[in-house]
Order: C-alpha cells, then structure tokens, then sequence
C-alpha cells in the first residue's frame, strides 16, 4: 500500500511555551483506519491539524501524498486541501446554507454535474437518517444533527484522506456505530482515516483499525500494530 502520510521527528510548539508534540513519527498507509486517542489535552487535536494542513510544525518533516508539506507553496495549499476531509469537533456549517447545500459544497468546488451532485447528496442525507431535513439550516439543527451534516460533507467527495476529531460526541451510540462503518466503507474505497476519540467503546466497533495513542504530546504503541522509528532508525 502507498504511504499517504508521513512524520519524520515532528515537533508543534505555540509561542515560547514548552512542545505540544514532541518527536512524533509514524507513516499511515492508503485505505487503512486509524484511532488517535489519548487524554484531554493530550496533543489529538493539534496532531490532526498537522494533518490537515491548518498547522506548519515547528520542526521535523511532513509528507503528504507523497510530497513535503512543509515547504509546500501557498498556492498548491487549496489543490491539497480538496483531498483531504475534515470532520471539525466545532462542525464549521456555513450558516446561510441548507443541510443539502453544505454537504453539497465540495462537489461544487469539484466541478461536478449538478445531476451527480444531486444523486449525491440525496444519498449521503439518508445513509446519516437526514433525508427529512435537507432544507434546514444549521440553526434550526441539533448538535447531532449538525454533526451528521459536518460529516456528509466531509465524506461525500471520498477524500483521499479523512481527519475526524470526535465525529460521534454529539450522536447517539447507534449512529456512533453507524458513522464508524461508513468511515470503515471509505477504506475500501482507498481513503485513509484518522479518528480521535477518548470513546474506548468505539475501539471495539472496527476490528481492522490500528491504533496511535498520544501521551503528553508524545506517541505510544500499545498495540504494536504501528512501528514508530526510532531516532537511531
């Protein structure tokens, strides 16, 4: 399988402050899912942000697709960020928009025939139980129901890689369920996962799914299915 990401000795720091991360590396393979746990303010959300292109490292280096992100021009960021999907913890909904329209927003940016999309949207709005409120704005939504939308639209464009920072903390444990096998079908279909979670039942839900725990900034390997090099490696 192809590495889509890759960290070599990443470090995060804010300001003058000691490390959020600290010597973080590791390499997620096409089509594979992984959970990031760890603590509250562990280091989850800043490593998914790494991901995501939201955040530069303060040192070390950062493959994405096969290219180094890091030096990655300004101009290329936009091309790079429409393969990837985010699930935010904050859902990020355009206000002004209908629950069909905010989920349909990537495959307008895409290009895409307005039949396709159609044909798109409407799918995806059943497979998360929505079908009845596509015309409702996020105001009119619940927190779970927002967070259903946040998710279609992260996923209805089949990125090449998925970032979900607590998709199921605002649903219910049957569509956490739910969400996390149709996060488990983007595999099949090529797409990497990364959900963060501190939900320990959700790490039963997926047998195949490999886990990276964070520690105080600092990766673990409890399961050893993740080999992390070494600095003398």
């Amino acid at each position: 399988m192809a590495t889509i990401v890759q960290f070599e000795n990443v470090g995060l720091r804010y300001g003058s402050g000691t490390e959020t991360l600290s010597d973080i590396s590791f390499s997620l393979q096409s089509g594979a899912f992984y959970f990031l746990t760890g603590a509250s303010g562990a280091g989850k959300t800043s490593l998914l942000r790494l991901m995501y292109l939201a955040q530069r490292p303060s040192r070390g280096i950062i493959r994405l697709f096969g290219e180094d992100a890091v030096v990655l021009p300004r101009d290329r960021l936009p091309g790079f960020r429409r393969r990837i999907g985010v699930v935010f913890q904050d859902f990020r909904l355009v206000p002004h928009l209908s629950a069909w329209d905010n989920i349909a927003l990537p495959l307008h940016v895409a290009g895409m025939p307005v039949a396709e999309i159609n044909e798109a949207v409407r799918e995806m709005l059943a497979w998360v139980g929505l079908a009845d409120r596509a015309e409702a704005r996020p105001a009119t939504l619940s927190g779970g129901e927002q967070q259903r939308v946040a998710i279609a639209r992260a996923v209805i464009a089949r990125p090449e890689l998925l970032v979900a920072d607590e998709p199921t903390g605002n649903v219910d444990p049957e569509m956490a369920d739910r969400l996390i096998h149709l996060f488990g079908s983007l595999g099949k279909l090529g797409t990497t996962v990364v959900v963060a979670t501190h939900d320990l039942h959700l790490l039963t839900r997926l047998p195949q799914a490999q886990m990276m725990r964070l520690d105080r900034g600092r990766l673990h390997d409890p399961t050893g299915l993740l080999r992390f090099p070494t600095a003398a490696a």
